[in-house]
């Protein structure tokens, strides 16, 4: 699935206001943080990122393997922010940040 150029326009103004909900530290992608990827992908669909590396190449890899291993799609990466999508089969409207 991929993204148009009007798709990717509507979700980053769509996650303009949105705050980061997970936050990838140094040590990299643990079971632990994957879950949660998936716990909040699941809930909200559109999300952002936060990978706290300073190496840019390291924090290009981390993303793409976050999005390959979660199914999701990337929308945007800004420095150390990276906004991804995957929809829901079932959103939630109280959750989702696609159903405002």
């Amino acid at each position: 699935m991929s993204l148009s150029a009007a798709q990717r326009r509507e979700y980053r103004a769509i996650a303009h206001n949105l705050k980061p909900v997970i936050l990838v530290g140094d040590k990299g992608l643990s079971e632990g943080l994957m879950q949660e990827l998936d716990r909040a992908l699941d809930d909200h669909e559109l999300i952002k990122v936060k990978v706290a590396t300073t190496d840019r190449e390291a924090r290009q890899e981390i993303i793409s393997e976050l999005c390959a291993q979660s199914g999701a799609e990337l929308v945007q990466v800004i420095g150390k922010i990276a906004i991804i999508i995957r929809r829901a089969k079932k959103p939630n409207p109280k959750l989702s940040n696609l159903s405002h």
